[in-house]
């Protein structure tokens, strides 16, 4: 099951459908009660604490590089120099420069903390990105015995990592060390492991338990026997190989529905037991430190931003300004879905969050102005997936994160393309409209209305100026610049449009940590994955495969977009892009691709399988609003999808489109 943060709610894909197009067995019961929410006000106060350290972090850091220029000034210092001692003043600064050095560790540590921690809130939930297109089409009995099998798999994973995590602090306490800033002993942050992975284990028993309430005993025994069977080769022997084992166990984890997180993790587990790769203590460690990382998390503060903002009343004035753009062209209201899109892209960073935040509102207004149904979900639906191209964007942090690519240079690369999709959307969306005489609503439209409509929406019309600006002056980094965004949404929401109340905030703080929880596990399970890859030497030859089919460039960027395509029909496109960066990008740099155009290529094609069923996300949540099937819509949007796939090729051969602003 897929689950999509809309950013006000998790929806449920299918559950808000007629057709009932998800078949995932539910629970007997809600998780409700104060023991199913232990984790969620360490959620929230983590977040906050932390979009207010790293807000701290950039402001101490710009004032005192502020202060510095201007000290060492010679004009300036003539002028204060007059009424101030320059040496005492430069020695003072230079004493509290230091004064923000624990901001950065203290944010790391909380980060890798509200991440772990939300992890069991998203098991409760049954929010963790999963492939389940074998399992719809399961009996109800099968699927509840494949389910309890894939909670079996889950704790034989997270069980393991709990016992590791818990002799890695062990011995950090025999050993003791302490942290560069903090100061503090390293066991303390470490804890997480232990705590964190243990209680992913009671959320998935409690899972469990009202999953098998619903069957027969004989099932659960089933359930349980079959996957523990499914590790008796590894069990018999190490001498496998370790990339059979790796690809084999994956494949056969993701048909079964086992969250792709735990499904890399669970393969690489195989892998190193059954091929003897590396010591199994290791994956404990490796938990940790592939997320104890600065730019991951710049994921959850711009997943927080575009919460806070859609939740606090930015939306609905973004579409007030496209109203008065376009709105008097045939299909009126329907352009302005999409520019307003395009314009809420450079606030949130997230595709499902573009559609939900926009789709709310103009959806119902379309049908009511007599739009067809289908066609006003596949509007938004397509242009919800340009929020992961016009900057800023979560799968290009993942990616840069992973390419070791600059996530700045990524944001600019991705403003022409983002454009230009969307103008294609908007030709496409014209011509329809017009040939079905779906017509704009006529007004007066003035220099002044237009104008009025830009002062209602200043607030939301300055983040991209923040974020991008703070960016690329050499303000901030992206990490900082999605903080100051946070905070800003949080501000304009609670204080300056007065939409979002404290309960709302505490709402909308759970939600973004547990969006963010899904991506940074599978970002860890995926360098456990990739790290066995490395050593077996699974890119290259993937690459050498590939090059002896042909040697024309031309030729392998089509393969390569045919097999994103297809792989994008199927798998989110986070998880796509972590898992699949590592084996593409070495072939693309020998193909001789700019990395930063490879990116757009990567994330273009991704970006598309947001309106491809089964795993079509911005589908589910356009369905969700519009109350009707998944299939009609995504019939509604095949002329969006052949447009969207015009320009994909024309980024994918004109590298100029993505570099004009990428270098």
């Amino acid at each position: 099951m897929t689950s999509v943060n809309t950013g006000s709610a998790t929806l449920t894909p299918g559950a808000n459908t007629p057709d009932g197009l998800d078949n995932t067995p539910m629970p007997v019961q809600r998780h409700t009660g104060w023991l199913n929410n232990l984790e969620k006000p360490a959620l929230c106060l983590g977040l906050l604490l932390m979009i207010l350290i790293i807000n701290y972090q950039t402001l101490f850091r710009y004032s005192i590089s502020g202060i510095s220029r201007t000290l060492d000034d010679p004009s300036w210092a003539m002028f204060l120099g007059s009424f101030l001692n320059l040496e005492k003043t430069a020695a003072f600064v230079q004493s509290i420069s230091g004064w923000a050095v624990w901001s950065e560790e203290l944010s790391r540590y909380l980060f890798i903390w509200i991440s772990y921690l939300a992890v069991p809130v998203a098991i409760l939930a049954r929010g963790n990105i999963r492939v389940d297109v074998l399992f719809q089409k399961l009996s109800p009995r099968f699927q509840h015995i494949v389910w309890v099998m894939s909670g079996t798999y889950a704790l034989i994973l997270v069980g393991l990592l709990a016992y590791m995590g818990a002799e890695h602090v062990t011995m950090q306490i025999v050993m003791p060390q302490t942290t560069p800033a903090l100061q503090i002993k390293y066991f303390i942050p470490y804890m997480i492991l232990p705590l964190g992975f243990g209680l992913m284990g009671l959320r998935t028993l409690q899972d469990m338990w009202y999953e098998a309430r619903q069957m027969p005993l004989l099932d659960v025994g089933i359930a349980i026997v079959a996957a523990l069977a499914t590790f008796a080769p590894v069990l018999i022997s190490d001498e496998w190989s370790a990339s059979g084992l790796l690809f084999i166990y994956f494949t056969l984890f993701l048909v079964l529905g086992v969250p792709i997180a735990f499904s890399l993790g669970l393969a690489t587990l195989a892998a190193i037991v059954g091929a003897g790769t590396l010591p199994v203590a290791y994956l404990a460690q490796i938990a940790f430190t592939a997320i104890d990382s600065f730019p991951i998390m710049a994921i959850p503060f711009f997943i927080a931003a575009g919460v806070f903002m859609g939740a606090g009343g930015l939306s609905k004035r973004l579409l007030a300004v496209g109203d008065e753009l376009v709105g008097s062209l045939p299909g009126g209201m329907a352009l302005a879905s999409i520019m307003t899109c395009m314009f809420f892209a450079a606030i949130s960073g997230s595709g499902p969050a573009t559609v939900a935040a926009i789709g709310t509102i103009t959806i119902p207004a379309m049908v009511a102005r007599g739009y067809d149904k289908f066609f006003a979900a596949a509007v938004v639906a397509a242009a919800g997936a340009i929020g992961v191209i016009i900057p800023p964007s979560n799968p290009f942090v993942i990616y840069g994160v992973a390419g070791q690519v600059s996530v700045g240079k990524l944001f600019m690369a991705g403003i022409v393309p983002g454009v230009l999709m969307g103008l294609t959307l908007m030709v496409v969306t014209f011509v329809i409209s017009r040939k079905n005489g779906w017509y704009g609503i006529k007004r007066k439209r003035s220099v002044v209305t237009l104008l009025k409509a830009c002062w209602e929406a200043k607030w939301a019309l300055l983040v991209p100026v923040i974020v991008l600006g703070g960016i690329y002056g050499g303000i901030m980094t992206p990490t900082e610049a999605a903080a100051v965004a946070a905070l800003y949404g949080l501000v304009v929401g609670v204080w300056i449009y007065r939409e979002m109340s404290w309960k709302n905030l505490y709402q909308c703080t759970i939600d973004s940590a547990l969006t963010s929880s899904i991506v940074i596990v599978l970002m860890a399970m995926a360098t456990m994955f990739g790290n066995i890859m490395t050593i077996e030497q699974i890119p290259e030859t993937i690459a050498a495969a590939i090059l002896n089919i042909s040697d024309n460039k031309i030729i392998i960027l089509l393969l390569i977009n045919v097999f994103l395509l297809w792989i994008g029909i199927f798998m989110e496109a986070l998880a796509a892009i972590v898992i699949l960066t590592p084996i593409l990008l070495p072939l693309a740099l020998k193909l001789g691709v700019d990395p930063i155009h490879f990116g757009v290529i990567m994330v273009m094609n991704l970006a598309i399988g947001f309106i491809t069923p089964p795993v079509g996300v911005n589908l589910f949540v356009a369905s969700g609003i519009a109350q009707t099937s998944i299939g009609r819509i995504a019939t509604a949007a095949l002329p969006f999808l052949i447009s969207m796939l015009l320009v994909l090729m024309l980024v994918t051969f004109i590298p100029e489109i993505s570099l004009s602003l990428g270098q």
